[in-house]
């Protein structure tokens, strides 16, 4: 348990100071647009879900052992673009477009180690929960989001002021090769284990149906979109002020924290009521007669109601989470839904909207979710059906 445990945290950390960090080296070189900042979001949106994308083909594929030959070779092959250093001949001219070359850039600075770094919560669970009957494994997603948290929130508050960029470099490429020591310990340990429960496995437990996937994918996409949502209202609309996205980021990964790893915390009969609360007071104050507020009571009020509705999203998202056998397709899911919440409003709402409709959209799918979720234990079998 603790190599697994300490593989997953390692992960979750490094992979929330490398965006930064790599941002801060070449953004200056594309111009520093919104545009390029951008395109570097989905960059890393797209490597992440085809990590739990990796990770479940993995799991359902390839027998224990291939999946650590595999898995150990590419953490070997990942070894080979260290030390953290992009390439400055991707500058290019400035004259032309430079998405695509920012893109190259990224791929070949941090591609590869991104992309292992996103596959390890699946992964380690799974492994984790094969060498281990029994077992649950799902507290170890709330370690992960620990771990990002820590990365997200050390950055800005003692990293980044105390380390020149090259010792940041630095001290990351040498913690990814202890990631990577780890990782490759975790993919080899509970082998045999694992070899005798696959030779014993008897009738598996049922699937979830794909009523139940589009319910995964759709809570975790409104609470994306909430997320973004929310983020570009606070920095764009109430206040400029550095960081200041660190906040709702703080509450949306602290709600996934809280529900995987005190389920029991969760109790609809409380926060259902507080979403109620929190989605007519958002509403409220996004109308022509709602309240104005100093901005710190501002930012305190939007991040209350992010962390209500995240909590309500991932808080239904838990209790139906499904066997251990399909963990790896049940994160996938939630990928998945935060890549298409986070799509739909850097991409598809500013060529969608003419006004601001993003958030208005996020808090009314927000009530339509829970009200389902609802419906579908209460409204009787008849309707439940459909979401097995």
């Amino acid at each position: 348990m603790p190599v697994f445990a300490l593989t997953i945290l390692l992960a979750a950390f490094l992979l929330f100071q490398v965006q930064p960090l790599i941002a801060k080296i070449i953004l200056p070189w594309f111009g520093g647009a919104s545009s390029v900042w951008s395109t570097a979001m989905l960059f890393f949106q797209a490597a992440l879900l085809g990590g739990y994308l990796y990770a479940h083909w993995l799991n359902e594929r390839l027998s224990r052992r291939r999946q650590a030959i595999v898995h150990t070779a590419l953490l070997a092959v990942s070894l080979l673009v260290l030390p953290l250093a992009p390439d400055a001949s991707w500058k290019g001219s400035g004259l032309e477009n430079p998405e695509w070359r920012l893109l190259g850039l990224l791929a070949t600075a941090v591609g590869l180690p991104y992309f292992l770094l996103s596959t390890t919560s699946p992964l380690i669970q799974a492994w984790y929960a094969r060498a281990h009957a029994g077992a649950v494994p799902y507290r170890l997603y709330a370690l992960s989001n620990l771990g990002s948290m820590l990365g997200l929130v050390s950055y800005p508050v003692l990293v980044e002021p105390r380390l020149a960029v090259r010792t940041q470099s630095l001290v990351w490429s040498v913690s990814y090769v202890v990631f990577a020591a780890l990782c490759g310990v975790a993919a080899w340990s509970g082998l045999r284990a694992s070899g005798r429960e696959e030779r014993v496995e008897g009738e598996r437990p049922p699937a979830p149906g794909w009523g139940m996937r589009l319910l995964w994918m759709g809570l975790a996409g409104c609470a994306s979109t909430l997320l973004l949502a929310i983020t570009a209202y606070l920095t764009q609309d109430v206040a400029a002020i550095p960081f200041l996205w660190v906040a709702p980021l703080s509450v949306y990964l602290l709600s996934f924290i809280i529900c995987f790893e005190a389920p029991r915390a969760y109790e609809r009969r409380v926060w259902l009521p507080l979403g109620a609360v929190a989605l007519g007071f958002m509403g409220y104050m996004l109308s022509p007669e709602g309240p104005e507020y100093q901005v710190p009571a501002t930012v305190a009020l939007w991040t209350a109601g992010l962390l209500v509705c995240a909590m309500i999203c991932h808080g239904e998202i838990v209790r139906t989470k499904p066997h251990p056998r399909y963990l790896t397709g049940f994160y996938l899911m939630i990928a998945l839904g935060g890549a298409l919440g986070g799509a739909f409003v850097s991409l598809v709402a500013p060529n969608l909207f003419r006004a601001y409709w993003e958030l208005p959209v996020g808090l009314l799918a927000c009530a339509v979710l829970a009200a389902a979720m609802v419906a579908r234990e209460h409204v009787g079998r008849r309707v439940a059906w459909i979401w097995r």
